[in-house]
């Protein structure tokens, strides 16, 4: 009869060809930044629910000036807090606050986003970056296994990213219509499932053991600007 591999024979097994670290650190460091993650997802999910449900909240935000201001304030606070969390990401507990404050600001942009689209858009955007996200890891483990390398994507991701984010400036003071952000929705999508899989590359690879926090906030924001893109595709 054939034996079944244990779990420590799989923590024994290497990553990818000429692999030259410990298999066992390795995984322990990827089991810490898929935890982080998932408590990130959580919060997220938790102050987005209340920026929905209570609606006085993002009539305020959305419809009135002040809201409007006070909400450009939050986001412009939330990118701010990247620096030093850039900079305090090795630092215990530092690394953590900020990075609690910074989930906390995405995912309050997350519930202005769901807060004037219809529940049923939402939860079909949810699954599917559910379904992608899933996909994408388990492509991108069996893909490192095999010697298959994805560094090479970083720079036309990056340049990727710069050409959608002045398209997004430009739609911002000349609408162009439902169609636009579709199309913007859908590019931006096949963008971050790149990025998936390149972070997720590093994540193998290349992150050291101390990047947990810098690891979980890259593929965090992966997974978060993949839902929002897959919601301009699905509204309306």
């Amino acid at each position: 009869m054939g034996q079944f591999s244990t779990k420590g024979d799989l923590e024994n097994d290497q990553f990818y060809p000429i692999m030259m670290e410990s298999p066992q650190l390795r995984w322990g460091f990827i089991r810490k930044v898929y935890t982080i993650i998932s408590m990130q997802l959580l919060l997220t999910t938790a102050v987005a629910a209340a920026v929905v449900f209570i609606r006085p909240i993002p009539i305020f935000f959305v419809k009135t000036t002040p809201g409007l201001i006070a909400y450009i304030g939050i986001l412009v606070f939330t990118f701010i807090v990247l620096c030093p969390l850039y900079a305090y990401h090795r630092h215990h507990p530092w690394n953590f606050i900020l990075l609690t404050l910074f989930t906390i600001g995405i995912a309050f942009s997350v519930g202005i986003s769901c807060a004037f689209t219809k529940g049923k858009i939402i939860l079909e955007a949810a699954a599917i970056t559910c379904v992608v996200v899933v996909g994408l890891t388990l492509y991108t483990f069996w893909a490192v296994k095999r010697g298959h390398d994805f560094s090479f994507l970083g720079p036309f991701l990056f340049a990727s990213l710069l050409v959608m984010f002045t398209f997004s400036l430009i739609m911002m003071f000349f609408p162009m219509g439902k169609l636009s952000v579709k199309i913007y929705g859908g590019i931006s999508a096949l963008i971050f499932c790149g990025y998936i899989v390149y972070d997720t590359d590093n994540l193998i690879k290349r992150f050291s053991y101390d990047d947990y926090i810098w690891a979980a906030v890259s593929l965090y924001l992966d997974i978060i600007n993949l839902f929002i893109s897959l919601l301009r595709v699905l509204d309306g």
